[in-house]
């Protein structure tokens, strides 16, 4: 046996051992060192487990990086990023969950009256840029589009294409009444009083009389829309509009047609400067026209004879009649408060002012 033995057994040369004594005893720095008892053992085990190599006793393995979770980090990060926005910006996020913007989906054209309400909005305050938001009526069609005419068919005395020229007159004649920009900032009616026939002489007797000196009896928004325009004047380009038209054969075979529409006109003081508030005034009406034959009834062609006329309106002033709406605001809208509750959007009960009901003001519980 050499003089020395190494870790596997191995032995040293007599060469290897006497160098090794020789340093060791002068102190030279990098001079071998006898491993000990203990790691000699150590080296041994080590040698004796499986799979576990020729690892030496004092090698070092870096420890793997400790992975952190921090997907509930980031979720949280967001959350707090969320409420910090709608804390600081609420309007902008209530509309862009509540389907009353540019891209909000249309309601579908009225075919027939509605079982019930449209649904609550959210409240919102109206703006020049968005005078219909917080209402139904933000997703209405626009003018004369919100008024569905059926597909014509013969009737009485007329053919299905007498009738559909009838509809579109009966049609042209709400626009040229309610929504017209110079009839609602006050003008005279002329094209919508061309429709009527002139030889019905209730009707023309109100017409002559309503523009010059309103009353309860002879009052222009019976038939017509109109805001004094040193008092109101209408917000943006659009009036929205929801409302149809249905047809049956009348008396001695006319034509008659029946028109149900909802206008919602918003409008803000004249003189409001640097108001901005906006006050939107609904009005409803039920016409009945009578497209007569000409061989039973005196009339003239192209015209119609004016049956009857209801409207409910909200927000369009309760005083003594003065031949224009006059939408209350400020402290006004407060006196308007004390009538009635009337949600102006529910198309699914009837008409029920105009010239056979009461002067009552409606309150609306909505506009």
């Amino acid at each position: 046996m050499g003089a020395g033995t190494e870790p596997d057994g191995s032995s040293r040369s007599d060469e290897e051992w006497e160098r090794f004594l020789r340093e060791s005893v002068a102190g030279v720095a990098d001079s071998p060192k006898e491993p000990s008892a203990r790691a000699r053992a150590g080296a041994k085990r080590l040698r004796a487990e499986p799979g576990r190599g020729l690892e030496g006793w004092r090698s070092y393995t870096p420890a793997q990086p400790r992975r952190r979770r921090t997907g509930w980090y980031v979720v949280g990060l967001l959350a707090s990023l969320v409420l910090l926005v709608v804390a600081l910006a609420p309007g902008p996020i209530v509309d862009l969950f509540a389907g009353d913007g540019p891209d909000s989906s249309p309601s579908a054209a009225e075919t027939a009256r509605p079982a019930q309400a449209p649904p609550a909005e959210v409240a919102r305050r109206p703006t020049k840029e968005e005078p219909f938001r917080g209402s139904p009526a933000a997703r209405w069609a626009s003018g004369a589009a919100g008024i569905t005419v059926p597909k014509a068919g013969a009737v009485g005395w007329m053919s299905a294409a007498e009738v559909e020229r009838a509809l579109a007159r009966s049609r042209d004649f709400l626009v040229a009444s309610g929504l017209d920009r110079g009839v609602l900032r006050g003008e005279r009616p002329e094209k919508a009083i061309a429709l009527i026939n002139p030889h019905q002489k209730d009707v023309q007797d109100l017409l002559r009389t309503a523009f010059r000196t309103p009353s309860e009896k002879h009052d222009p928004l019976l038939l017509f829309s109109r805001f004094q325009p040193s008092r109101a004047h209408l917000v943006g380009d659009v009036v929205k509009t929801r409302g149809r038209l249905t047809y049956r054969e009348g008396e001695r075979g006319a034509l008659q047609v029946t028109a149900d529409v909802t206008f919602v006109y918003p409008v803000t003081r004249a003189d409001a400067g640097g108001d901005d508030e906006i006050v939107r005034t609904i009005v409803r009406r039920e016409l009945v026209l009578s497209w007569d034959d000409p061989d039973k009834v005196i009339t003239e062609p192209g015209t119609f004879s004016i049956v009857s006329y209801k409207y409910d309106v909200t927000n369009g002033g309760c005083g003594a009649p003065t031949g224009y709406f006059t939408p209350p605001f400020g402290t006004d809208r407060r006196a308007d408060e004390a009538g009635t509750e009337v949600d102006p959007y529910d198309r699914s009960v009837p008409v029920g002012r105009g010239d056979s009901s009461g002067d009552e003001c409606g309150r609306a519980t909505r506009s």
